[in-house]
Formats: C-alpha cells, sequence, structure tokens
C-alpha cells in the first residue's frame, strides 16, 4: 500500500501523518508512508485544501484530519 501525506508542514499536515502511521500501526498494514511538501506536487493531485491524504495514487481525503477511526475504515476501503 501507498500512502501519501498531501501538505507544507502545517499542524493538521503533521497531525494527518502521525494519526495515520497511528491507524496503520492498530490495523497491522504495512504501507509504504510519504511526506509529500512540494506545492507543485500536492497541486498535481488536485488537491486545493490540505492536508491530503492520497492512498495507492487516489485522493482519499482532503482539507481536513479525520479521526483515528475514520481513518482506519478509509485505509480498510482502500486497502487492495
Amino acid at each position: 500500500m501507498e500512502i501519501k501525506i498531501l501538505g507544507t508542514g502545517c499542524v493538521n499536515c503533521n497531525t494527518l501523518e502521525k494519526s495515520t502511521i497511528n491507524a496503520l500501526a492498530e490495523l497491522d498494514i504495512a504501507a509504504n508512508v510519504e511526506k509529500v511538501e512540494d506545492i507543485t506536487k500536492i497541486m498535481s493531485y488536485g488537491i486545493m485544501r490540505t492536508p491530503g491524504l492520497i492512498i495507492n495514487g487516489k485522493v482519499a481525503v482532503s482539507g481536513r484530519v479525520p479521526s483515528v477511526k475514520e481513518l482506519k475504515e478509509i485505509i480498510l476501503e482502500n486497502n487492495v
């Protein structure tokens, strides 16, 4: 599973990264988690508001930080 956290380093972006890592650990799912801070790369995903969560190349969340519970649901839905 490939996961990208899109954001320029704001508090919400950092929170999403930590929450995503915690959700993966709780689910015992291995994933490659990458933080993308380059604004050009962020815009290439069509994200207008950060933070953004990309799972396997698809936008899963943008503009908010979901709870760990919701993140776990999103990860499970996209774990192909």
